[in-house]
């Protein structure tokens, strides 16, 4: 049978999700491996050095650079507050007196003869860093951080906003096809994941963020629509920075989409749950997928798949797919046929193809290149 190797969504009903959770520098790790830990819970901590300030004690006393030494109070390695005066001189018949304050608080770390200044580093920022899904550790990595396994329900969208949280599923459409809507959002999904269906208005939008929803999980959203709420055109960097009050995950593609009914489905199979999500997207070097990550309380007896492995499948006949460029960008088929042979394209490109009866009941030539796989469990 012909086949072909391509990446595509996962979306599965239950897999073992394993999420190596890292600190930016070295610090410690708080658990211990085979503890059960709450997405919310750190894992491990370090502090980040603080910012550093210098100030020029020469000139802001009038001084040549290399009196500062002498007229300096405090020390190298002296803690100061902020206004403590750290330099001071009186004048020849004690009349005036001459200061210098610490505009920060911190460290001092160097008093310089040369340059007339003085470095104060301000306090350590605490850095902290959490389970993300609620799970066991699986492995302790020394002084970085953890990695955590779970069993899970776990659904890749094609593109997302925002970054981890954390919440309930809630339904706010009753099938796939529904728009979501600024009457559907309540005061009541406050922290929670909404699920909607084909479209999310602005509208809709603009409320889940004064309701404070912690997510929102959609089939599809108008583009113009995200670059309101971001207030820029996004390019082709990695998402899931942006504060916008929520997260956004898209499970089809921009403009009206009907989100996959087995999506749908499984997600409504799953209301009620606790969810991680996360908008991080990455299309080009390197692909990230916005996820949501479902724990269903069950310890994982598998080696799972490893965060940034990209997860890849054979492509065969029978296989669910999704186009990912126009003119059919977005819709969802079933693959009828793969022809072996290279076929040239009205583009003069020759490149292999397949067939797939589309949702509508249209069947279509699609390169492969231009389809992911929708991969079920």
């Amino acid at each position: 049978m012909a086949h072909a190797y391509t990446p595509g969504l996962k979306v599965a009903k239950e897999t073992v999700v394993v999420k190596e959770r890292k600190l930016p520098l070295q610090g410690d790790v708080v658990v211990e491996e085979g503890q059960e830990v709450g997405a919310l819970d750190t894992v491990a901590r370090t502090f980040l050095p603080g910012n550093v300030v210098t100030i020029n004690v020469a000139n802001k006393m009038s001084l040549p650079p290399e009196d500062v030494p002498n007229v300096m109070i405090k020390g190298e390695g002296d803690e100061v507050e902020e206004n403590d005066v750290i330099a001071q001189q009186k004048s020849i018949f004690g009349l005036f007196t001459s200061r210098c304050s610490s505009p920060v608080k911190g460290k001092i770390e160097s008093i310089s003869g040369i340059t007339g200044q003085v470095i104060i580093r301000e306090p350590p920022n605490p850095v902290q860093v959490n389970a993300y899904i609620d799970g066991w550790v699986r492995e302790v990595i020394p002084r970085e951080g953890v990695k955590v396994e779970t069993t899970a329900t776990f659904i890749q969208g094609i593109f997302g906003v925002g970054g981890e949280v954390y919440g309930e599923i809630v339904m706010g459409c009753k099938s796939p096809g529904d728009v979501l809507d600024e009457k559907v959002i309540k005061a009541e999904h406050k922290g929670k994941i909404v699920v909607g269906g084909s479209l999310i208005t602005l509208e809709a939008i603009e409320k889940a963020k004064q309701v404070g929803v912690a997510g929102v999980v959609i089939g599809g959203m108008n583009d113009w629509d995200l670059r309101k709420i971001l207030g820029y055109e996004l390019g082709v960097a990695i998402t899931g920075k942006e504060e916008i009050g929520l997260t956004i995950v898209i499970t089809e593609g921009f403009g009206k989409m009907r989100m996959a009914r087995s999506t749908f489905e499984l997600l409504k199979e799953r209301e009620g749950y606790k969810a991680s999500m996360n908008g991080a997207t990455q299309i080009r070097a390197g692909v990230i997928r916005p996820e949501i990550v479902i724990p269903l309380g069950k310890k994982p007896r598998g080696e799972g798949v490893d965060e940034g492995v990209e997860d890849s499948s054979n492509l065969v006949v029978g296989s669910m797919i999704r186009a990912i460029r126009e003119p059919y960008f977005g819709m969802i088929g079933k693959v009828v046929e793969l022809p072996s042979e290279l076929t040239k394209l009205e583009t003069e490109a020759t490149v292999r193809i397949l067939k797939a009866k589309l949702e509508n009941g249209e069947t279509v030539v699609l390169p492969r290149a231009n389809v992911e796989l929708i991969e079920s469990e």
